[in-house]
């Protein structure tokens, strides 16, 4: 709760939040008051976004340049190995085989100086206007499971291949995360439109139920981020 009050306090001194992602947003939004408040999205839509009051937020967006193709896990992997919060990054995206990402501009100095390899390949970091974007509409790879349950162990052992006992053991070492938050109940049911994520593998949006088939199992949507 801290991260909020400290949003809080920014907001009631006239300054503009650090990036929060959608279950902060709505801790943060049920702590204000309705209308007292804009939400900066820097493109359509975007998932890390800033609450302000008045003056809109200064944001830089990048677009990473190597010779080397890369994944969406292993950008933002980079980007946490930084040691910086992840209130002074906002989102990653690839399109058309480009990567771009937002931050700050606070954060600028930072990680022009410092962010400079993704995992063993050299980058270089190219500030784009933020109109590039701003009308950009996230792409998902849709996927079908054939399903016994939607329990979160069930729908992301079929989606991976493994076991519940694997998946067990990634919920140990801290490797899955829902809505932002490290899942402490792996038997529990997902919800449509639940975000998730899975260390070094990706991450995912649940879509919920397509049909029931004749043998009572589920075939469910999961949207896998590009």
């Amino acid at each position: 709760m801290y991260k909020i009050e400290k949003n809080l306090n920014r907001l009631n001194n006239g300054q503009y939040s650090f990036f929060l992602d959608p279950r902060e947003q709505e801790l943060l939004r049920y702590k204000l008051k309705k209308n007292s408040f804009k939400v900066y999205k820097p493109y359509k839509d975007s998932e890390k976004n800033i609450f302000y009051i008045d003056s809109i937020p200064d944001v830089v967006l990048y677009e990473i340049k190597c010779n080397k193709k890369l994944k969406h896990q292993d950008i933002l992997g980079s980007i946490y190995g930084l040691n910086i919060s992840s209130e002074l990054f906002g989102d990653v995206l690839i399109i058309d085989n480009k990567y771009y990402f937002y931050i700050l501009e606070m954060a600028r100095n930072y990680f022009e100086s410092s962010f400079n390899k993704v995992g063993s390949t050299n980058i270089e970091l190219i500030e784009r206007d933020l109109e590039l974007l701003e009308d950009y509409e996230r792409e998902y790879e849709v996927i079908e499971l054939n399903v016994t349950s939607e329990r979160i162990d069930t729908v992301i052992g079929d989606l991976i291949h493994t076991s519940r006992s694997v998946i067990k053991d990634k919920q140990k070492n801290k490797e899955i995360l829902v809505n932002y938050e490290l899942v402490k109940d792996i038997s529990k049911v997902f919800k449509k439109e639940d975000t998730f994520s899975i260390k070094r593998i990706g991450k995912f949006k649940y879509m919920g139920v397509k049909k029931i088939t004749k043998s009572n199992n589920y075939i469910v949507i999961v949207y896998k981020y590009k």
